[in-house]
């Protein structure tokens, strides 16, 4: 209940709770609405620029059109079927200008410093004339499916650098915590001329082999006080690393990191090489104050120029066009296998049966199978 008060041309109610003499301090207001009048005009919908066609788009890129570039990436992200084909089309023009770029994968745990380590390597490569892409991956949300998409936000300084482009793309639930169109977006941003392309993962696991399979060096970051050294990451992406890297060795911290670096030092000696021919080193840096990112560089380009002189760099591109051809491979089989008819009609029906403890998954799968290849034939 509350009482109500005249107080002008408004109204003023008071709470019943309210002490005795409290005063207008616990009023609330009512204010009268604003009469509609019907004369209101109607807002247009806005009209749809329509796409640039295919050839404006391989022009643009050629000519890292940056805008041109960002609207290609797009398409090739795009579940409509219209854009995925002329996406495909645009990276079937512009074949003969990929492979020059030196693409390197960045991963670690949360906090260890990913994108303040790249804005400031970044940083680094433009001072030397570098064109710098950089592919910053967002963990997508299993419930929502949406991301934050704030690289660009982190990465202030570099993101307002003419020779780089950076790009943040949702993983969409992606094993080892890439875009699942990251691999043409690399071919694109090749192809509109940038010399090295960074790739931020969304953290470490075991499955981050497949950023491995499309990088040509991989650089684990890591920070020091994080627990048990030697048991603070899995061997499996210890074992795919080049370079592994202990961040935020400043300040009360230096002494901790290279700790760190000592033991990891010793724990990977015992690891077999992630590239034939190349030992892989433990270092420290501090992204925040610039330290060792000149470094972290020298050995990067030390291992371009190693693998590129033996012939490993050839053979490791060739290896993953492979390993792309077999992906594209299961996507394109998912992909039939949900939009067929005969299986969507299924689905709910085994799903029910399989929840519901009538029939095991083994079987539910076998008989969807079963469904879409006779449909198939």
């Amino acid at each position: 209940m509350m009482s109500k008060k005249k107080k002008g041309s408004e109204e003023s109610y008071y709470p019943e709770w309210v002490p005795e003499g409290g005063g207008d301090a616990f009023a609330t207001s009512v204010l009268r609405g604003m009469k509609k009048t019907g004369n209101s005009p109607k807002k247009e919908a806005p009209v749809k620029k329509k796409l640039p066609d295919t050839g404006e788009f391989v022009e643009g890129i050629l000519d890292n059109n940056k805008t041109l570039l960002a609207k290609a990436i797009t398409l090739i992200e795009s579940n409509s079927a219209d854009h995925y084909e002329q996406g495909k089309e645009i990276i079937k023009r512009l074949k003969g200008n990929f492979g020059n770029s030196l693409r390197v994968g960045i991963t670690g745990p949360p906090g260890a410093g990913k994108s303040t380590l790249i804005e400031e390597l970044g940083l680094h490569l433009i001072k030397f004339g570098f064109k710098v892409a950089v592919l910053a991956v967002d963990p997508s949300s299993i419930i929502t499916k949406g991301s934050i998409l704030g690289d660009r936000t982190r990465m202030e300084k570099l993101s307002r650098e003419n020779k780089c482009f950076i790009r943040p793309s949702p993983s969409g639930g992606t094993l080892g915590g890439v875009s699942r169109k990251s691999r043409e977006t690399m071919l694109l941003c090749e192809a509109a001329g940038y010399d090295v392309i960074l790739i931020e993962t969304v953290g470490v696991g075991q499955s981050e082999i497949t950023v491995r399979s499309m990088v040509d060096f991989f650089l684990l970051l890591l920070f020091p006080g994080g627990g048990d050294e030697l048991q603070g990451i899995k061997r499996g992406v210890t074992e795919i690393a080049d370079l592994v890297v202990i961040n935020k060795a400043d300040g009360d911290n230096k002494v901790i990191a290279e700790k760190a670096r000592n033991d990891y030092s010793q724990a990977v000696k015992y690891l077999l090489p992630s590239t034939e021919g190349w030992e892989r080193e433990v270092v420290t840096c501090s992204a925040v104050e610039k330290k060792g990112i000149d470094n972290i560089w020298d050995i990067i380009s030390s291992f371009g120029n190693s693998v590129k002189k033996s012939g490993i760099f050839e053979k490791r591109r060739n290896e993953q066009s492979w390993l792309w051809t077999l992906s594209l491979i299961d996507d394109f089989l998912k992909g039939n296998f949900f939009n067929n008819s005969s299986v969507d009609q299924k689905l709910p029906d085994v799903k029910e049966k399989i929840l519901k403890g009538e029939i095991l998954p083994e079987e539910g799968a076998e008989s969807l199978l079963k469904t879409f290849f006779s449909g198939a034939k």
